[in-house]
């Protein structure tokens, strides 16, 4: 099972809310995948669509326990999905079906359909609603991806209106959400993760944010480790291409000059150097008599170095003569 239809099958199992938080789910699950048609005599038929077996079975329980009345519900498998199907919640009596658009406030104050299923805002204006509403747009049309491969959260609306209301709520909630057109929609997304785990907590997905939570630890974890791990690696690349240019500047001038032509202070840290090439600044001190600091190592080597230098220079000019 998909990290999304987890997140579904979660939300789809509370029911223990108020009344009017139930109508404002169920507001925006009819909203974003509801459609009333018009049969003989004006008679209003509702249907609201889903691929989802856990979202048809809770928009189901949310008519039936709102309303007390009855619906049916069609199977048909996908055209373009072999194993998937389409759930289908019908509300077939004009009655009824007059009865939920009042309540949830998608007839206009002319009792018309409102356009495009437009919702009042009165259905939203407590936090719990809003909410619910929330719950009932992702259980709807939303979907967020695998933590384990990115951080997406998103929402599709049919219009640009829808969208926008969406935006508002989530921002309600101190959520910068963004909108994006594709096709023929125009999609709702939040992409950082400290969103998406707010945004899991506003609709009450406890189980789904702590499994998002421990997987991005995981992966900051790592994240983390891997930085250190690269950060050591350059240190030590650094370290040995270092060494073996001291270790070549050292060679240079006993070949040269011979090691004995260097004072007592440069010709120890030479033969140190030679005798252990890996070993670092501070390891090299502390082999002195008497010892001496990193620093202090730092500018002996750095001594030989100029001093080979300056071997290479006077060579070079006599090469030219």
């Amino acid at each position: 099972m998909s990290f999304s239809k987890e997140v579904k099958e979660e939300l789809s199992r509370q029911g223990n809310h108020a009344r009017h938080c139930k109508i404002a789910e169920l507001a925006a699950m009819i909203s974003l995948c509801g459609t009333v048609s018009i049969g003989e005599k004006g008679r209003y038929r509702l249907q609201i669509r889903t691929e989802n077996l856990s979202v048809a079975r809770k928009c189901f329980t949310l008519l039936k326990k709102t309303f007390n009345i009855d619906t049916e519900i069609s199977i048909r498998q996908n055209a373009y999905l072999k194993k998937g199907k389409t759930y289908t919640i019908i509300v077939p009596s004009h009655e009824n079906v007059i009865q939920v658009l009042r309540t949830e406030k998608l007839l206009d104050v002319d009792g018309e359909i409102r356009e495009n299923l437009e919702l009042d805002n009165v259905v939203i204006m407590k936090d719990c609603c809003k909410r619910a509403f929330l719950r009932g747009a992702f259980l709807a049309a939303g979907s967020v991806s695998d933590p384990q491969n990115s951080y997406h959260f998103e929402i599709v609306c049919p219009v640009m209106e829808k969208a926008e209301q969406l935006q508002a709520l989530l921002a309600h909630f101190h959520l910068e959400a963004r909108i994006v057109q594709r096709k023929r929609h125009f999609v709702v997304y939040l992409k950082e993760s400290e969103a998406i785990v707010d945004a899991l907590n506003i609709m009450e997905a406890h189980v789904a944010l702590m499994k998002l939570e421990n997987v991005r630890i995981l992966k900051d974890m790592r994240n983390s480790v891997n930085r250190q791990v690269n950060c050591e690696t350059a240190n030590l690349y650094k370290i040995a291409k270092t060494a073996s240019k001291q270790i070549a500047d050292i060679q240079y001038i006993e070949k040269m000059r011979g090691l004995s032509s260097l004072n007592e202070a440069l010709e120890s840290i030479a033969v140190l150097r030679l005798e252990y090439p890996e070993a670092s600044l501070q390891e090299l001190g502390t082999m002195l008599t008497p010892p001496v600091g990193k620093s202090g190592v730092n500018h002996r080597l750095r001594k030989l170095s100029d001093i080979a230098d300056g071997i290479r220079s006077k060579q070079g000019g006599k090469n030219d003569s």
